[in-house]
């Protein structure tokens, strides 16, 4: 059994689940593999994990870092899992390409390369969007690409962070 909650950010609307004790999702309304870690089974409930989630997202949506991480639970493949690992360590208001998350995974591996495109893939299935910051991920060009809430969102997130996205492009 799922748990949801929903909040209204300046952003749009955002849906929240969890197990119970955990943050399993974060999502905007109707973006693309939008509840993509829910159970047939959810129901809309007030739960101490939410109320700290809400929490941090009030802080973030005030254009600072929340300095805490609401308990999260992360549901993929061992690959998916690692690469959203590394989103967390992407620190506040600063951006990582695709590129250097594959070359991390491919040293963390001992590999001599990963496909960035397989990266992408990874990076774009994150179920817990904004906390998990898939947003400060770009194109090894520059380009603002592959963010499932939307490239205008993606835009927004980094701007409320302070990154001069002036300096990034739209994708081709």
């Amino acid at each position: 059994m799922d748990f949801t909650y929903h909040y209204d950010s300046p952003l749009g609307g955002i849906t929240l689940a969890s197990d119970g004790e955990n943050l399993t999702g974060l999502w905007f309304d109707r973006q693309k593999y939008f509840g993509s870690t829910l159970s047939e089974e959810s129901d809309e409930e007030e739960l101490p994990i939410f109320h700290n989630t809400l929490k941090w997202l009030d802080i973030y949506f005030s254009g600072k870092d929340p300095g805490f991480m609401p308990s999260l639970s992360l549901h993929g493949t061992p690959f998916r899992r690692e690469v959203w690992d590394i989103l967390l360590t992407i620190p506040y208001g600063q951006t990582m390409t695709y590129g250097e998350i594959a070359k991390e995974m491919a040293r963390r591996r001992g590999l001599e390369r990963m496909s960035a495109q397989a990266v992408g893939g990874a990076v774009g299935h994150n179920p817990i969007g904004i906390i998990v910051p898939c947003h400060r991920v770009i194109g090894a060009d520059g380009s603002l690409t592959g963010y499932a809430g939307g490239i205008d969102r993606k835009m927004a997130l980094l701007g409320l962070e302070r990154v001069d996205i002036s300096k990034l492009t739209m994708p081709k």
